[in-house]
Parts: C-alpha cells; structure tokens; sequence
C-alpha cells in the first residue's frame, strides 16, 4: 500500500541526491534486501564493508520514508526492554553481551558519519534523562543497575545543575549520558544509502516487492516493472509491512508516534536550554526533543495505534510541549507529522533466519523506541552472518516471531499505555 507523503522538517531539509532508478526487467543477484529505512541500509552497507558487493536493495518508496527517517534523531544505547529486564531474562552474561552490541554500536554510528562524511548535522554532547517526579530512586537504582552490570556510568544531575541545562520548573533532577549523541535521521539514512551505492550496492527506491516465492534454489522477488532472483533475501520492513511472508507480519505492532519542529526560536531557546544534549524524561508516556542548529526545537512524544493528522499532531503536541516549557507557549509550529514503528510483543528486535522451504531468508524488526543503535547492531550480525557464517545473530534466538495477535494486540497497546499514562498522571498529581 503507498503511503501518503509527510511534510516532516527532515523532508525538507533532506540533502539532496539523485533518485534511485526503480528496478526494470530481470535481474540476479547474490542477495536481495527488502527495506530501505535503517535495518536494510545498515545490512547492505556491512555486506559492502566485508566485500560483498553483489547486494540489492529494494525500497518501495524513497530511502529512509519510514521510521528511519521521521524519529527523534537520538543516538544512545539500549533497547525498548529496559536494562532490569534483560537481566532478569538472560542473566548478566547474556545481558551484558546483548546491551554491548549497542554502545558499541554508538561508535560505530560515530565512526561512519566520519568516515563517509555524512551531513547530518550530529551533535556528539549526550543525552539527558530528566526526572519528571519528585522521587529519585527510579534514577538512582537505573544508575546503579548500568554500573554494576552493565559496565555504563551516568553521571548524576542535581535539581540545581539539570536547571543550568533545562529551564524548566517541571523537573527535578536528572541523569546524564554521556555516550550518546543526536542527529538529523533522515539524511543519516540518504548518507548510508550513498555510502553502500558507492561500494557497489544496487539500491533501487520506487521498487513496491509485491510478491515473494521460491523458484528452484533461489528467491523471485516480483516489482510493479521488474524481478529479482536472489540467493538470499532479507526482510527490513519495519512498521510499513511488505506483506510478504504472514508469519513475520504477524509478528510485530505497527505503532505511531508523533513529532512536531517549532519556529527558529532564536533566543528564546537559549533561555530555554542551556545544552546541546538531547533531553527525555522518566515518564513511561515521556516527552523527547532536542534544540537543532537553527534554533528550533523538536519535539516529540506520545503513542498510538493510528497516525494522525499534522494539526492533531500539533494540538497534542504542543500542549506538552507548554507543559514543561510554558515561557514558549504560543510558539508557532512549523512542521508536525507522524510515523510508524515495530513493536514486538517482548520488546526486543526480531533477528532470525528461516529453516528448510524458507532457507536463505532472513528477517530484522521490531526495533520500535530506540532504533538507531540497535539497527545498526542487526545490520552487522547479518552481514558477518551471510558474509562470514558468523553465528552473532543467534544471541537474539530468545526474542523470536511472537504473535502480536492482531487486531487485538494493537488494542492492547493502546490500553497499556492509556493505562502508563493515566499512572503517570495520578503520580503527578498525587506529588501536587
């Protein structure tokens, strides 16, 4: 299904580059990736790192259309499965391994816009948790938990010194953490694609794959005006589902969430924020946003099971935005939209390879909440898997295709965080 375009501020300050030709008649290759957000992009361009050149990627509308380029831009490490619970799952050896793969995959976000000059306006000054209710024990015990087995040290912040960077009475003190860094996602995802196509890698956009079959030892993949044959395929759709394969659809929640970009604000955002950091607090239902180099600030938070229209958006939006920093009400909004994520039923990326008929195809999502890092982590264990036969992947073999029971997940989404929510206001009010 096309998707409607969205008026996002990082469309309109995309760094422009030539449109990749959709693909046309009959094709072959060695692999074939489906999904040009960042799990198919970070893919092909480890598949081109370890010299792997004959790669297709296929992305049915523009690169980076989907959550990759409509986030928040955050670049920190983790997962939506909060740090407790993938202890108490996995133990502290598989835990500490597991949550490894993304700081480490912070550097090497780092070390690719370096490397291939990727303009996308990286701001490298961490990120700050901001504690929205009086108690700080939830910050503390986050603190100690990182610390003691994890190996990750957050610096605390006093109610005094998170006022010096956040100018708002509504917080009270913070963590701060210092790997982490923001960025303009989308032309991320144009810099990726650009540094896999100058490797070698053939990236067609405009390339709808509506069918997907065997044919003998290798994979059809049929497009509007061409066909792919691949040895292997990878499925890197996200929250806008291919509709290739039932199981692996079925496996994950498309959820939306919102964002809107004020106005140049000049001088009343450094009244506002005294940093560069990106900032989000300790609400389940938080607010996030980050000052951008012009001096507007975006802004995002909120989620649901539909998207909804840019006024919504900005109605909604703006309201929280007031609520935290009220000397900007009245601010005007320039950009507001919405965007889909996968979620999966326990929280943690999909990373998997079929079996027998579905031998050579593999599969990367769910990766809802806090992309960034961890796509770049799957991209690299699949790559060293097809590439090298590197058996990475398989720390994932915990967080499997799980049914979300559609319709009837996406219900229980959308109850759940009412039901957050409506926690986190008695909280608040309850602490007057």
């Amino acid at each position: 299904m096309k998707q409607p375009p969205v008026p996002s501020y990082y469309r309109a300050t995309a760094a422009p580059y030539e449109a990749y030709a959709p693909l046309s008649g009959r094709q072959e290759t060695r692999i074939a990736i489906v999904g040009g957000g960042y799990a198919g992009l970070n893919t092909a361009l480890g598949l081109a790192e370890r010299g792997v050149r004959d790669v297709v990627l296929l992305e049915r509308e523009q690169i980076g259309f989907g959550a990759s380029g409509r986030n928040g831009g955050f670049v920190f490490a983790g997962y939506s499965l909060g740090e407790q619970a993938l202890l108490h799952q996995l133990g502290e050896k598989r835990a500490r391994a597991l949550f490894g793969l993304t700081t480490s995959a912070v550097q090497r976000i780092r070390e690719r816009v370096a490397k291939y000059a990727i303009a996308c306006d990286a701001v490298d000054e961490g990120v700050i948790w901001a504690n929205w209710f009086r108690d700080p024990r939830v910050l503390r015990q986050r603190q100690q938990l990182l610390a003691e087995y994890y190996d990750v040290h957050w610096d605390w912040l006093s109610k005094d010194a998170l006022r010096e960077r956040v100018s708002s009475d509504r917080y009270y003190d913070g963590l701060f953490e210092r790997n982490a860094l923001h960025l303009h996602p989308l032309n991320y995802a144009i810099g990726l694609a650009a540094a896999a196509s100058g490797q070698g890698v053939r990236i067609h956009e405009e390339s709808e794959v509506w069918r997907l079959r065997r044919e003998g030892s290798r994979w059809l993949l049929s497009t509007p005006q061409g066909e792919l044959l691949a040895e292997q395929v990878v499925l890197a759709c996200g929250g806008y589902l291919a509709g290739l394969d039932k199981r692996i659809d079925r496996a994950v929640l498309p959820i939306a969430t919102y964002v809107m970009v004020t106005e140049p604000l000049g001088e009343r955002l450094a009244a506002c924020l005294g940093t560069r950091a990106a900032v989000y607090d300790s609400r389940f239902a938080f607010d996030y946003y980050r000052p951008l180099s012009d001096t507007r600030l975006l802004w995002g938070g909120r989620i649901s099971i539909r998207n909804r229209s840019p006024q919504a958006v900005q109605r909604l939006l703006g309201h929280d935005l007031s609520r935290v920093f009220p000397q900007l009400r009245g601010a005007k909004i320039d950009y507001a939209w919405s965007g889909l994520m996968s979620y999966a039923r326990h929280q943690m990326p999909q990373l998997g390879r079929g079996e027998g008929g579905d031998a050579g195809l593999w599969w990367a999502q769910a990766f809802g909440g806090h992309g960034l890092a961890p796509t770049c982590a799957a991209g690299e264990l699949l790559a060293a898997a097809i590439a090298e036969g590197d058996e990475g992947w398989r720390q994932f073999a915990n967080y499997g295709l799980a049914s979300v029971h559609k319709p009837f997940g996406l219900l229980a989404a959308q109850c759940n965080y009412w039901w957050q929510q409506a926690r986190d206001g008695f909280k608040t009010r309850l602490e007057g």
